[in-house]
C-alpha cells in the first residue's frame, strides 16, 4: 500500500514538472513570436505568486548599439506604474495620522490651490487619487517639465521627435515644490486658468499627472522629509527593493535601459520634475518583490500596511450612482490610484518616452511587463501572460 502511494506521489511530481516545463516552453515561444513581429528593442516579462517568481523571460537589448541585453535586473523608469507607490505611501501617511482622504489640500499646503471656476469648492485628497480634482495636465507646460540630457550624440530624429511632442524644457521651476507652486497657485509664473477644468472637484474624471504629484507632495509636507525618502523608509527598505530610486542621478547608468523612439533611434536620458507621477526607476526583479507584497496583502498578510488600509486602497471609488463625467465602468473602476479591472485584475500601466510598463495582479498571481519603447498597445504580450498564468493556477 505504501509503495503504491509513493508511486502515485512520484507520478504527480513528474507530471507537475512536465506541465511546468511545457507551460514555460509554450509561453517562451509565444512571447518570442510577438517580440519578433512587433520589433521592440528589449523587454522583460515576469509571472509571480506570493512566494516568488514562477516565470521570467527577457528578450532583446537594453542598449542596441552596445549589444547590452535586457534582463530582469535592467533598470528603467516605469511611467505611471509609479502612482501605485504614491498610493502605498498615501495610505501609510493616513496610518500615521497626517491626514484623511477627505482632507482639503489647502489644510496642508503653504499656498492655496483653488479652481478659478469654483473657488469656494475644496479639492480633497480623494479627488487627487481618483483623478477628479479638476487639475489639468496643460501639455504646453507639463511636457516642458521633462528634462532631457541633450548631448552631441543625440540624433536629429530624436531631437525632432522631442520638439514635436513639446519636450523642449526651458522651465526654471524644476523642483517638485517650486513647480507645483508655480503651476497651481494663482501667484505662480506658470499659472493659467487652462491648468484647471471648468468643473467642480469630483464632477469630472480627467487623468492628471500633476494632481498625482501634488498628492505625493502633501506627504512630503506632513512628513518633513522628501517624498523619495519617505518611500525608501516605508516601502523600498522593508521590501529590500535596493535598485529602486526616484532620481536618475542615483542609479547606475550601466544598468539603465536606453529609451527608444524606434529600433534605430535612441532618446537621451531624462528626469521628471513631477517625479512621483511617473519617475520611479526600478527593475523587474525589484517589482516582483512589490507585486508579491500586493498579492500577500490581498490575502490578508500585508507587511507594509494595515488590513484596513489595503481594503480602502483597493475599494471601488465609483458606482453607477456615483459616477463622474467622462468615466466608464465598462472595463475598470478606480481604487486609490490603482485600476480595478472588470476581469478581476488590479494594476496600472505606465507610458513615457521610450517606456511602456504594466503590473497586474490578483489573489493568486501577478504579471510584470517592461519594455524600453513606447507601445500604444501591448495587449498581445499581456493576454499571453494572463492566459498562461491562469492555466498555471487553474483558472
Amino acid at each position: 500500500m505504501k509503495s503504491k502511494r509513493l508511486f502515485f506521489l512520484l507520478l504527480l511530481a513528474v507530471n507537475a514538472r512536465t506541465f511546468a516545463q511545457n507551460y514555460k516552453d509554450s509561453l517562451d515561444e509565444r512571447l518570442t513570436q510577438i517580440y519578433q513581429r512587433l520589433k521592440v528593442p528589449g523587454l522583460t516579462a515576469l509571472i509571480v505568486n506570493k512566494d516568488g517568481i514562477v516565470y521570467k523571460k527577457s528578450l532583446g537589448f537594453a542598449d542596441i548599439e552596445k549589444k547590452k541585453v535586457f534582463t530582469e535586473e535592467t533598470i528603467e523608469n516605469i511611467g505611471s506604474v509609479s502612482k501605485t507607490f504614491v498610493a502605498i505611501a498615501l495610505m501609510k501617511a493616513i496610518e500615521l495620522n497626517y491626514f484623511t482622504l477627505e482632507t482639503s489640500v489647502n489644510d496642508i499646503l503653504s499656498f492655496k490651490v483653488v479652481s478659478p471656476f469654483y473657488p469656494d469648492e475644496k479639492i480633497s485628497i480623494r479627488h487627487l487619487v481618483t483623478h477628479t480634482s479638476g487639475i489639468v495636465d496643460n501639455d504646453s507646460i507639463y511636457n516642458k517639465s521633462y528634462l532631457f540630457e541633450r548631448g552631441g550624440n543625440t540624433s536629429e530624429k530624436a531631437l525632432w521627435a522631442l520638439k514635436e511632442r513639446g519636450y523642449t524644457g526651458g522651465l526654471k521651476d524644476t523642483t517638485l515644490s517650486t513647480f507645483l507652486y508655480s503651476y497651481l497657485c494663482n501667484k505662480g509664473k506658470l499659472y493659467t486658468v487652462k491648468n484647471f477644468y471648468n468643473s467642480k472637484p469630483g464632477q469630472r474624471s480627467s487623468y492628471s499627472n500633476i494632481g498625482s504629484a501634488l498628492a505625493a507632495y502633501l506627504i512630503e509636507v506632513k512628513a518633513g522629509m522628501p517624498f523619495s525618502a519617505f518611500c525608501k523608509r516605508y516601502i523600498f527598505d522593508p521590501l529590500r527593493m535596493n535598485e529602486s530610486k526616484w532620481f536618475l542621478s542615483e542609479v547606475s547608468r550601466a544598468k539603465h535601459a536606453t529609451p527608444y523612439l524606434d529600433q534605430q533611434t535612441a532618446f537621451p536620458f531624462y528626469s521628471l520634475t513631477t517625479y512621483p507621477d511617473g519617475g520611479l526607476r526600478t527593475c523587474a526583479l525589484d517589482l516582483s518583490k512589490y507585486v508579491m507584497e500586493m498579492i500577500r496583502s490581498l490575502n490578508g498578510k500585508a507587511k507594509l500596511l494595515k488590513k484596513s488600509s489595503i481594503d480602502t486602497m483597493f475599494s471601488p471609488q465609483f458606482s453607477a450612482n456615483n459616477l463622474p463625467e467622462h468615466f466608464s465602468l465598462a472595463t475598470r473602476n478606480k481604487g486609490i490610484f490603482w485600476n480595478l479591472y472588470t476581469d478581476g485584475f488590479i494594476g496600472h500601466d505606465g507610458d513615457d518616452p521610450g517606456v511602456s510598463t504594466n503590473i497586474l495582479l490578483n489573489k493568486d498571481y501577478g504579471i510584470i511587463f517592461i519594455t524600453n519603447l513606447y507601445m500604444d498597445d501591448r495587449s498581445e504580450y499581456l493576454n499571453a501572460l494572463k492566459q498562461y498564468a491562469g492555466q498555471m493556477h487553474g483558472r
